[in-house]
């Protein structure tokens, strides 16, 4: 494991969690100017209506050069850069190296973790996948928001980015969100799998 200059080790011991809820980071990130979304687990349950299991933690997603901009806005918040196997402290004013995908963040002061960051890039006016060059959407369709006012992320967006690992988590959540998505979600989901992994084991159940 690295353990570089400035750089806070995430193992050995488990790191502590204690995750503000949609509706809490929607008031924490009133008045940001850029555009947000909540992301991972809890977005599947903001597309649902309702909350379908636990959560250890939240996640909001960002384009990487509004990432300086959210540092600024939370003042009073640290972030570190999560990146192989450790955590490095970001200063607000420090530019994001390319490799940085994930930003943990609390109110400074406190032990345990409140908020993850995840960096989307962008081109122009397209979202781009950042894990294949040809998959993408153009910006303002990414995301959806809820009765309430809050932004999350398409749910198909959520489940490319799932498809990936072999949680199960992961898959109790394919299964859940699946009998909601709509055929022209379905539709992109497959298309997206198809050029990342044409063999993936979710393509029988979106087919």
């Amino acid at each position: 494991m690295s353990n570089e200059a400035g750089a806070v080790p995430a193992t050995p011991e488990p790191p502590r969690w204690e995750p503000l809820t949609p509706e809490q980071v929607a008031l924490l990130l009133r008045g940001f100017g850029a555009p947000w979304w909540i992301a991972g687990g809890w977005a599947l349950d903001l597309f649902v209506g309702r909350q379908t299991r636990a959560h250890n933690d939240i996640e909001i997603a960002i384009f990487r050069a509004d990432a300086g901009a959210l540092r600024a806005f939370l003042a009073g918040w640290e972030f570190f850069i999560a990146e192989t196997g450790t955590l490095t402290p970001c200063a607000p004013s420090a530019a994001l190296p390319a490799s940085a995908h994930e930003l943990w963040s609390r109110e400074r002061g406190r032990d345990a973790w409140q908020l993850e960051v995840l960096i989307e890039e962008r081109e122009g006016d397209r979202w781009a996948y950042r894990r294949h060059p040809r998959i993408g959407a153009h910006v303002r369709d990414i995301g959806r928001v809820t009765e309430s006012g809050i932004p999350y992320l398409r749910p198909d967006i959520q489940l490319l980015y799932k498809s990936k690992g072999s949680r199960a988590v992961d898959e109790s959540d394919l299964i859940t969100i699946l009998p909601r998505l709509d055929a022209a979600h379905r539709a992109t989901l497959v298309a997206w799998l198809f050029t990342t992994s044409p063999g993936h084991r979710w393509l029988e159940r979106l087919t």
